[in-house]
């Protein structure tokens, strides 16, 4: 569990668009252990998906620029990789979940011919080993090989999503992405797909990232959660430094912003305001504009990732004093 698979060191991911340009990811450091899942949460246009695409090396350049940083996956950077490289390294040792499993799924192939695809690509078997491994990857995750001669459209959204994790599982990788693999499903399906991806992890002894707004996905699934705000973690740690011990002020907003089961909650209490311009972040603090703690201090310059524990980082000054002082009292 202590051996790092997945690294990431100050990366930075901007779009150049006209004569403008979206600052993506900024300096994002990132650790990530064998068999561990590591959450990705925020608001959407965090830079969740661009960060996973820049691991998964299909950012689209043009307009995408890697401009900085460094993406170690088992000891080498994925970034001086080439485009062939690369194709061998992705469904081999790095796969992803995309986001709608509505639209990840050719239309015109059978879902057996498309699990099959990876494993002849990366696996060099013949048509038909690779087809018998389609069908039980399709075993692997609830759905009957004999429906391998069909297309998605005969299948339901959770069965689609179900296909999508065989198709990423197809050659055991050893780093699952998983992009908000829940998000177009109903939420009985949702439990379905959740318990199906952490039995399969944990029988496979794949490393995940996953990408999620919901909390409630983060502590069933993930023993480190990164907060991300405009672009940069604003806080890292376990799941138990986050969910107990969270200090900065958009994690908190993030929290309070849930539904209560414990207290009556006429309203629920949202974050203020909306993230800023991404071509046009402020100078400052990103989240200055919406913070109810913000000081000029905040405004005029960016606070440094500071650890309050071994395992517990957070960019904001005002929050390392209130950790701090909450620690002194006990």
């Amino acid at each position: 569990m202590s051996e790092t698979i997945l690294e990431i060191k100050n990366l930075t991911i901007h779009y150049v668009v006209d004569k403008e340009t979206v600052e993506a990811v900024n300096n994002v450091n990132l650790q990530i252990n064998k068999g561990e899942t590591l959450g990705l949460v925020g608001e959407t246009g965090a830079g969740k998906t661009t960060l996973a695409k820049g691991i998964m090396g299909i950012i689209p350049n043009p307009p995408g620029k890697i401009l900085n940083g460094e993406i170690i996956f088992e000891g080498e950077n994925l970034l001086k990789k080439n485009k062939k490289e690369m194709q061998a390294i992705r469904g081999e040792k790095i796969s992803m979940i995309f986001q709608d499993p509505m639209t990840a799924l050719n239309p015109v192939m059978t879902v057996g011919d498309q699990i099959a695809e990876v494993i002849r690509l990366h696996e060099h078997v013949s048509p038909k080993e690779a087809t018998d491994k389609a069908k039980e990857m399709l075993e692997m995750v609830g759905i009957p090989g004999q429906r391998a001669s069909e297309y998605p459209h005969q299948f339901s959204g959770g069965m689609k999503q179900r296909v999508v994790i065989a198709i990423a599982l197809a050659c055991r990788p050893e780093l699952l992405i998983a992009d908000e693999p829940t998000t177009a499903l109903d939420v009985t399906i949702q439990m379905q797909v959740l318990d199906l991806m952490n039995n399969l992890k944990k029988q496979l002894g794949t490393s995940m990232v996953l990408i999620t707004h919901d909390f409630g996905v983060v502590a069933e699934m993930c023993e480190k959660v990164a907060i991300m705000y405009a672009g940069e973690v604003v806080e890292y740690g376990t799941a138990r430094d986050i969910f107990n011990h969270g200090c900065h002020p958009y994690t908190r907003g993030l929290f309070e912003s849930l539904p209560s089961l414990n207290e009556d909650q006429p309203r629920l209490k949202p974050i203020v305001g909306l993230m800023p311009d991404p071509t046009q972040l402020p100078v400052g603090c990103n989240f200055a504009p919406r913070c109810p703690y913000c000081t000029d201090a905040c405004k005029e310059r960016k606070s440094d990732m500071v650890n309050l524990t071994e395992t517990h980082q957070v960019k904001c000054d005002y929050a390392v004093r209130k950790f701090r002082e909450e620690t002194d009292n006990g």
